[in-house]
């Protein structure tokens, strides 16, 4: 994708205040960036020659790593874009990729205990094979980092982070059947179908959506009940007629025809952004945010839900099965509309900015550093590769 028009500039603590105005105008002008641009820049070469933390590395490792290496350049990444969304945004140094994986071993952890392997042994095989697969955990990740970003605990948002994979994960199994889009390849793993039959994946996809709403009702401790309750009911909103299975009817009733943006984004806003949304929304409702707060998270996570699809349908055009660990170009076999065969893929592209946009701009009125995870990760979603 590529990145917006906004202004950033880099900020060297050293040396700033010798730099002369008029060798930082020439340098402007010589090197003209965006803001993602001269993010991307930054951090692709941190993370090339370090990993994602500079200061980190001793300095006969940033000497020998050449005078590139020297000054980190992503010390102090301050925003002076005039947009609004963006305007007076601090990003300061953070490990996206260490805290994915520290929540994901988490929330696999709390997975595992959750749906453990008892009678009737094939069911609870089924279940767990496409619920523990693996995958970026995003809607779980979510969940969490919205819970922080009021003020609340990891602890508090977790039965909600784990219902909201099981609902994705039986969304994931019955999308596979042969009534659906017959695939048979999720995760870089045989689908459910293919390995349990299709009675079986059928009746592990009903156990994991009924068992997650159970679950958020008996694991959720330290919450008000009447949050507890409005968290059942979002998620229950999130998967059901005017949810999930809204999208998903109205998808299949589209497909060989041609359809306008408005339909294909209903489309995705209630067959991939809802449940993100619900995931989110599920957090900061848990971790004790106000009505605004749960507002402004529920935006974020409606730009980030319909980002993410978006990126699906570029990823689906430019990449290959194995890149994607899921069966490649199937939307273009199955003549469904996309965001690349509507738009084009640059106006695809343009569109995902737009969204990034949006979202960090729901994020602007909170603390800076509980905010840092979905800020990064909008970004991850925006630039994953598969």
């Amino acid at each position: 994708m590529r990145p917006p028009n906004a202004n950033l500039q880099f900020v060297h603590r050293k040396s700033l205040p010798t730099r002369s105005r008029a060798r930082s105008r020439r340098r402007q002008q010589r090197f003209p960036c965006s803001t993602l641009q001269c993010f991307a820049m930054a951090y692709a070469t941190a993370a090339c020659v370090y990993g994602t933390n500079l200061a980190a590395k001793p300095v006969s490792a940033r000497r020998a790593a050449g005078p590139a290496a020297r000054r980190p350049m992503v010390a102090v990444v301050r925003c002076v874009s005039t947009r609004q969304e963006t305007a007076g945004l601090v990003v300061e140094q953070f490990n996206l990729k260490e805290y994915m994986e520290e929540k994901a071993r988490k929330v696999n952890e709390a997975l595992d205990l959750a749906v453990p392997l008892r009678h009737p042994e094939v069911i609870h095989r089924s279940m767990r094979h496409s619920l523990l697969a693996g995958g970026k955990r995003v809607r779980p990740l979510l969940a969490i980092a919205s819970c922080e970003l009021v003020g609340g605990d990891e602890k508090a948002a977790m039965p909600v982070a784990c219902a909201s994979e099981m609902i994705h994960t039986m969304s994931l199994i019955h999308d596979d059947l042969p009534c659906m889009d017959n695939d048979d390849l999720r995760r870089g793993q045989p689908t459910n179908h293919v390995l349990f039959g299709e009675d079986t994946a059928v009746l592990a996809g009903d156990a994991l959506l009924s068992f997650a709403f159970e679950h958020v009702a008996t694991s959720t401790f330290g919450v008000a009940p009447e949050r507890v309750v409005r968290s059942i009911v979002e998620l229950g909103n999130c998967v059901g007629s005017e949810g999930l299975v809204a999208g998903q009817i109205v998808d299949i009733s589209c497909e060989g025809k041609v359809v306008d943006k408005d339909v294909l984004e209903y489309i995705h806003i209630h067959k991939t952004a809802r449940l993100l949304e619900a995931a989110a929304v599920c957090g900061a409702i848990v971790g004790g945010g106000d009505e605004e707060e749960v507002a402004r998270v529920r935006s974020y996570a409606r730009c980030v839900g319909l980002l993410f699809q978006v990126v699906d349908d570029i990823l689906d055009v430019t990449k290959t099965s194995e890149e994607l660990g899921k069966t490649a170009g199937k939307d273009l076999a199955s003549d469904k509309t996309t965001y690349p065969k509507l738009l084009g893929l640059d106006g695809a592209r343009d569109f995902a900015q737009t969204l990034v946009r949006k979202a960090e701009g729901e994020l602007a009125v909170f603390d800076a550093a509980r905010a840092a995870p979905l800020y990064h990760l909008a970004r991850y979603i925006a630039y994953r590769q598969n």
